[in-house]
């Protein structure tokens, strides 16, 4: 059966590139792509996924980075333990454990592509009991030079490969963009439901490195048949995001006389008028229905023991206005200066809690209420900032951008955020040198889910002080010798974290992080060694614990067969030292600190054949090959494994009509 579906997707991504490609060619001009970026809607360069090189990653979850505590699923909850790539804690923490799946405003592309583009992937592996599938769609057109649209689409339906594991995600979105003279809009929505059943992990770490133990000596197991915590308990992550970017340019027009005494009228931009539109709207929800395991996993009832449905909504309305002074338009402009107004509206709902919370009324069996007065079902937030940015990105030496904003109004107040970087670009021996520099300085306000929270198993009631984060670091890329170097510092106080009893508590000292992330590719030949390497240190691995060496290598060949296909084939491998990972919490989707287990000092390394001809991407690979050859530990978390050897295969077709 397997063997069939490589076969079907092989020819049907030949064929369809051939097709694709057989139409009489016509020049257009070079498709491209950006994401925008916070308060003002600025353009970052993004890069289209068309590349060759790694695209089998995509489908392998433990690669989501070099280190990354997982569940072990494609879908599933997930922490990127690279200090320095992880995103920050938000508003709507449950969220946070998903976002190598769910897009949001920082990670949405907006495309130029002159000529529709219809990009069309599907990846799969495994069995019939540990399928996984995941189909996936981007579309892009323009109407006219100014005018875009565009759609996506993410399907993921994974059994998994441990019991009671199984996730599905339906991720879908719309987007459209207008860069004319004056006005430019760029705005998307997407929404997400996703689904994943807790297993609350295996029931004993001995099934994985050494089940001869546990079965009178038999040294297999298949994965499916080890016991777990939880049989009847799932989170779902339902949401959505708008956002719409406005700017409206003022300016003058300037008359030009050419050599043959023609005019031409050129519209110069001096200011814009800025208004930007974001508005989020999740619901978490966790059920479990078997209050004998419930009882047995975790400590407290506090609504109902006789089963679980959490529910925790979150949604917030944010409106900036700014006024900007544009760079370049006339010889003395050599830098953009806004200022700008942010207000957000925020709104909480928590779990219905409707127990006497004391005396003879509260039923018997739950665990006594924490509090004296009962949690409030719901809550908003008024919230107000003013800010300015400073901008230089026509630079052809150097280029800098710098925002500060303020907050003076509800939860806000007090608040802090000052981050830029300055970028130069310059020839050295023949090689393209970039250098940069980045800071930022935060004072910022606890979210409100972290200070108030209620649930069957979690109640807490916090007041906890502003976290203050100050990082500084530089980087250097070489782009012909492939090297690219980060080196960055961070001091950080007032740091929130889930402690070993899964509660979230606040670390009142400092923690200082020091990074060095270092990529080097290398090749003689058809013979390729890449390689990202990331050293971390912590002054206070009990708060933020990492891995302090953590290694990705990728040993390859990359040639061409016939002239037409391009194939890379070769082994890779991630590592990162042991350490006490974090462990996860199914009610709260939530990742805490815990002193009894370590992970890690395990290689997982898998063999791939990475294809391209024309249009289409294609390849087959068996991950985690050397499971049961060099040590049985591999484990991502206490009590998740890594997933086993599986087979996998997938196909990307570029439809460009």
């Amino acid at each position: 059966m397997r063997l069939t579906r490589v076969i079907i997707t092989v020819i049907v991504a030949i064929t369809t590139a051939i097709g694709a490609n057989s139409a009489k060619k016509v020049e257009v001009a070079p498709s491209y792509a950006w994401r925008t970026i916070e308060p003002l809607g600025l353009h970052e360069t993004a890069p289209i996924d068309t590349l060759l090189y790694n695209y089998y990653q995509k489908s392998v979850p433990s690669e989501v980075s070099t280190a990354y505590s997982t569940t072990g699923n494609i879908g599933a909850a997930g922490l990127d333990m690279i200090y320095f790539d992880r995103e920050q804690r938000g508003q709507f923490f449950f969220k946070d454990a998903l976002a190598a799946w769910v897009p949001s405003q920082r990670t949405h592309c907006y495309y130029n592509t002159r000529r529709p583009m219809t990009m069309l992937s599907y990846n799969t592996g495994g069995g019939q009991m540990n399928v996984q599938d995941r189909l996936k769609a981007i579309f892009s057109g323009n109407v006219n030079s100014k005018l875009q649209i565009g759609a996506n689409f993410d399907y993921i339906h994974a059994k998994g490969s441990y019991d009671h594991q199984a996730a599905k995600g339906l991720i879908w979105g719309a987007s459209a963009s207008y860069i004319g003279e004056r006005w430019q809009l760029q705005a998307f929505y997407n929404h997400w439901n996703m689904l994943s059943q807790e297993n609350g992990g295996i029931t004993n770490d001995l099934y994985i490195t050494d089940p001869a133990q546990l079965q009178g000596g038999t040294s297999t197991i298949d994965a499916k048949s080890i016991p777990v915590r939880l049989t009847s308990a799932h989170s779902r992550i339902v949401g959505g995001e708008f956002y719409m970017n406005n700017r409206y340019n003022m300016g003058f027009t300037r008359e030009d006389i050419g050599t043959d005494s023609t005019i031409t009228s050129t519209f110069v931009p001096v200011s814009s008028v800025i208004w930007t539109l974001n508005y989020h709207d999740d619901k978490h929800l966790f059920i479990n229905n078997k209050p004998a395991e419930a009882a047995e996993y975790w400590e407290n009832q506090y609504l109902d023991n006789s089963g679980t449905r959490d529910r925790t909504t979150y949604r917030s309305v944010t409106n900036t206005v700014g006024l900007s002074l544009l760079e370049g338009f006339n010889k003395y402009a050599k830098a953009g200066l806004a200022a700008y107004v942010t207000h957000e509206l925020r709104f909480i709902g928590q779990t219905a809690d409707t127990m006497a919370i004391s005396g003879e009324e509260r039923p018997a069996g739950l665990t006594p209420y924490p509090f004296a007065t009962r949690m409030q079902e719901k809550s908003t937030q008024n919230l107000l900032w003013v800010g300015g940015q400073l901008t230089k990105q026509q630079g052809r030496l150097l280029n800098y951008e710098a925002t500060a904003k303020f907050g003076i109004i509800g939860a806000a107040a007090g608040e802090i955020a000052v981050n830029g970087h300055v970028d130069t670009h310059f020839k050295i021996l023949g090689d393209s040198l970039t250098l940069s520099a980045y800071g930022l300085f935060e004072n910022t306000t606890a979210p409100f889910l972290l200070n108030n929270y209620i649930s069957n198993h979690f109640a807490w009631q916090n007041d906890f002080s502003k976290t203050r984060r100050f990082r500084a670091g530089g980087r250097l890329r070489l782009t012909r010798v492939g090297t690219y170097l980060n080196i960055g510092v961070e001091n950080i106080q007032n740091y929130i974290y889930f402690g070993e009893n899964c509660m979230p508590i606040q670390h009142s000292g400092n923690v200082q992080i020091f990074s060095a992330h270092l990529e080097q590719n290398l090749h003689a030949g058809i013979l390729h060694w890449d390689n990202k390497i990331t050293y971390q240190v912590t002054s206070d691995d009990k708060v933020i614990p990492l891995p302090t060496l953590s290694v990705y290598s990728n040993l390859y060949l990359l040639f061409k067969v016939a002239r037409v296909l391009d194939v890379q084939f070769g082994l890779d491998c991630d590592y990162y030292t042991s350490y006490y990972s974090p462990g996860y919490q199914p009610a709260t989707m939530s990742f805490y600190n815990q002193r009894e287990i370590k992970i890690g000092n395990y290689p997982f390394v898998n063999v791939y054949a990475n294809m391209k001809l024309k249009k289409a991407r294609f390849y087959v690979m068996f991950t985690h090959v050397n499971q049961g050859l060099i040590g049985k530990n591999y484990f991502s978390m206490p009590h998740y494994p890594l997933n086993p050897r599986k087979f996998q295969f997938g196909v990307s077709v570029d439809f460009a009509n």
